[in-house]
This record gives structure tokens, sequence and C-alpha cells, in this order.
């Protein structure tokens, strides 16, 4: 699986779609991510979306708990939910029908709709999918133990992103077991699913299951 857009993500599930189509590889758009949704934040409907202050839009049908943090630039779509203790650090475009839940915590990422991040999860300078789940406690990691930058591994071959962080992209229908640590740089193909407690690193091939040992098999169907 080459980790483009294209094979990762239906963009026809983000307002991020023009901004992710002008970009082959995910991580290419992530230092962008902050002025795309202060330029998309203008653009959308006072009637749709409050702006509870500069740089935040959060549309009118969303619930956001009191205890929730939402730090700007942000954008929070319809009929999402945005659970206690949630702190959405800014540089976050969250889609419609999510559910960032308790003490979950955001920072330079985009949702695609119906993405569930429900339990003490991490996501960092990271793009998931559209209905992608990280289950309880699973997390991105977005930043190398020696602090150089991230290289991702595609069929043996390094990829060079020339990124210091980079968390993890999720393609569309991934599920991620609880308790799990992607690596910086895991791209993870659409339609697979990742073992509880697993540590997870380079691409994971659509349509696969990564077992805790780093097996990784096809799906049958």
């Amino acid at each position: 699986m080459k980790p483009t857009i294209s094979e990762l993500f239906d963009l026809e599930h983000t307002l991020a779609a023009a901004y992710l189509s002008g970009f082959t590889y995910p991580w290419e758009a992530l230092s962008g991510i902050g002025d795309m949704i202060l330029a998309l934040g203008e653009t959308l409907s006072p009637e749709e979306y409050d702006s509870p202050e500069p740089g935040v839009w959060i549309h009118k049908t969303a619930k956001v708990f009191p205890t929730a943090y939402i730090g700007a630039p942000c954008i929070i779509g319809p009929d999402t939910e945005v659970r206690h203790c949630a702190f959405i650090r800014g540089s976050a475009l969250v889609g419609a029908g999510c559910v960032v839940g308790n003490s979950v915590e955001l920072k330079n990422v985009i949702l695609f709709d119906k993405v569930q991040v429900p339990h003490y999860n991490y996501v960092g300078d990271s793009i998931l999918g559209y209905r992608s789940h990280m289950g309880a406690g699973s997390i991105t990691s977005n930043v190398k133990s020696d602090k150089t930058p991230v290289v991702i591994k595609c069929d043996g071959e390094p990829i060079e992103t020339g990124l210091k962080k980079m968390g993890a992209a999720l393609g569309d229908y991934v599920e991620v077991g609880c308790n799990s640590v992607l690596n910086p740089g895991t791209v993870i193909g659409p339609q697979s699913t990742i073992y509880p407690t697993s540590c997870v690193r380079g691409v994971v091939p659509e349509e696969s299951i990564w077992k805790n040992d780093g097996v990784i098999i096809r799906k049958t169907r």
C-alpha cells in the first residue's frame, strides 16, 4: 500500500477536503493545519456555528461539556460530543458526529467525520480517517526518543518526512485496540485492525490485522 492521502481517506467526509487534496502524503499536511482552520472558520455560517472566542467555531448541535477546554484554532462539527475534561490544545479540526471523550487530549489534528477517541487518548500531529476508532488508553506517540526527524518504513524502504513531530495517519474504518501505542510515523491502511496493547510502527496495509507480536495478516472476507 502506498501511504498516500488518496489511498487512506475518502475526502467526502471532512471539511478539510480541499486542503488535503493539495498534498500527496498525509504528513505533508500537518504543518499547515492551524492556518487552514483559521481560514476555513471564517467561511462558516454564524447561523450554524457559535464562536465563543476568536479562532474557535463550535456547531450549534455539538455538545461540549462545561469542563472541556477548547483552544484556538479549532472547529467542532455538528452532532459531535466533547466530553468531561477533554483538552483540545489547538489546531484541531473535529468533524461531524465525532466523540472526543473523557480526558482525551488533541493537538494539531484532523479528525474526519464519525471518528471516536472516547477514553483517555492522546492524539497529536495526526490525521484520523472516517469512522476510525481508538480504544481506551491508545495513543499516538509523535516524537522520537532521540528527537531526530520521523522516518516512515514502508516495505522495508525509508520515507523521510523531514518532521520532528508526526504521530499517525489512520485510514477510514481503522480500529485501534485498547492501550496500544502508535509510534511516530505510523500509517494504518483503511479497514485494518490493531490488537489491544500493541506497539505499532511503520505502514500497516489496508484490510489487515496487526497482532500483539507485530505479525500482520490479511483479513478474510
